[in-house]
């Protein structure tokens, strides 16, 4: 018989979503109507934001936000390599040259120490970067003081990957509030915190690029009272070359239903993360750090295992039983889309090393203490 599957991430979809987005569907409207900006305004007012940018997926969001700040061919865009490819690829979009950093041992999130180290090389060199993404990992914020502190002495602009991180804090603070970064970007993919089925948005506290940013994801093209004056009120311009990249009314509702109960998806996953750490306690693996200055959202419950030689079994052993483990990430500069770059192994040592030990396990707001004990148990066995 074959074992129910334990996926790693799931949605949680109740009667009042589906009442929300039916509610949608029942309208005049079913996008570019009035769900969407009220989405932008909740989650800009939760996380303590001055504008938001909803967009069809982080990824999107990514991209508007190296082109809001005049990223470019010839410029260069630095991220870390344990990171889906998105983090990377949005600057290539833009057709700048894109490097690495690498992580922090017990972070797991870009090495502000690396990074500095890398941005005194490259002001010597004439080759610093024009954007910086810092991304979440597993919910958990960088360390931003340090890295805002090296970009307002380098001139970099900062882009937060917090897709893994709404409800998250950093210092106390929401993440996506814009103390540290230009732009926050969070993604509502299924697995994550919160869901809209697809989507995303951009976060930041400057008008300017959040207007350009609202332009660029329906065309490039504006509608506003001031050009329509002279022409009359169907008018429209394309100022410049943009996207379809608009999420909507009904991704928008079912986004604003899920918000309501972000602080209960995330005390959840605490409860569980907490769970996990008594759990596993004594195996010989290594349970996820805990900042002292932060609060992650706990999109991710990763183990890296003492012996990496293991790996490949373990996980296979997990995934026969029925638990759906997974492993975040494989390091961006490895692929080999990257390597014909010029990447190679040994590249980002650190990170290297934390993937090959790393298995992550289930971690969602509806699993079970059954459940996650079963998890536990085929993982004892696993290691025996």
């Amino acid at each position: 018989m074959i074992p129910r599957v334990i996926p790693y991430g799931r949605q949680d979809i109740r009667d009042d979503d589906v009442a929300a987005v039916a509610a949608v569907l029942h309208s005049d409207w079913l996008t570019q109507g009035p769900a969407v900006p009220r989405f932008e305004e909740a989650v800009a007012a939760r996380c303590g934001a001055t504008h938001a940018v909803a967009v069809n997926s982080a990824t999107s969001a990514l991209h508007l936000a190296c082109i809001s700040l005049d990223l470019k061919s010839g410029d260069h865009l630095w991220t870390t390599p344990n990171t889906f490819v998105a983090s990377a690829n949005c600057g290539r979009y833009c057709g700048a040259t894109v490097d690495f950093v690498d992580i922090d041992r017990d972070s797991l999130n870009l090495d502000p120490a690396a990074l500095a180290a890398k941005l005194e090389r490259a002001d010597k060199a004439g080759k610093l970067p024009k954007v910086v993404v810092a991304v979440d990992f597993a919910g958990q914020s960088c360390d931003m003081t340090a890295i805002r502190a090296l970009a307002d002495r380098y001139g970099f602009r900062i882009i937060e990957d917090a897709s893994h991180a709404i409800g998250g804090r950093y210092q106390g603070q929401p993440v996506g509030n814009g103390r540290h970064a230009d732009i926050t970007v969070f993604s509502f993919h299924p697995v994550k915190i919160i869901t809209t089925g697809e989507g995303g948005m951009a976060l930041c506290n400057d008008a300017a690029l959040a207007e350009r940013m609202a332009r660029l994801r329906s065309h490039g093209i504006r509608r506003d009272a001031a050009i329509q004056a002279a022409e009359g009120s169907w008018y429209y311009e394309q100022s410049e070359l943009g996207f379809n990249y608009r999420m909507t009314d009904m991704q928008a509702a079912l986004g604003l239903s899920q918000l309501v109960r972000l602080d209960e998806y995330v005390a959840a996953r605490h409860r569980l993360a907490d769970r996990y750490d008594h759990l596993l306690a004594g195996l010989p693996l290594q349970t996820p750090w805990r900042d002292p200055h932060a609060e992650s959202a706990w999109h991710l419950y990763v183990i890296r295992l003492e012996d990496s030689a293991r790996r490949r079994a373990v996980f296979e052993h997990l995934r026969a039983a029925g638990i759906g483990v997974n492993v975040h990430y494989i390091p961006v500069h490895l692929q080999p889309d990257y390597r014909r770059l010029g990447f190679a192994p040994g590249d980002y040592p650190v990170a290297e090393d934390y993937y090959a030990r790393a298995i992550t396990l289930p971690l969602y707001p509806g699993l079970s203490d059954a459940d996650q004990d079963r998890v536990v148990a085929e993982l004892r066995t696993a290691l025996a």
